[in-house]
């Protein structure tokens, strides 16, 4: 069995455009895809969040539609 050393592994992982998938580059490029999914994810955890809170937006436009 072949043991692997950290120095075997490359030093960023890379997209499909060989730049640091992690880095937060502007524009139309898979970085942007990720960034916004990470984001995206934060947000929706911080509307849960909020939600138990007691401060639900879904809630209080029910009730001023009148559902």
């Amino acid at each position: 069995m072949e043991t692997r050393t950290p120095t075997d592994l490359p030093p960023v992982a890379t997209a499909y455009n060989g730049k640091d998938r992690n880095a937060f580059l502007f524009g139309w490029n898979p970085q942007a895809e990720l960034w916004n999914g990470r984001l995206a994810m934060i947000g929706f955890l911080a509307y849960l969040l909020w939600d138990l809170a007691g401060y639900s937006v879904l809630r209080d436009v029910l009730h001023f539609i009148g559902y």
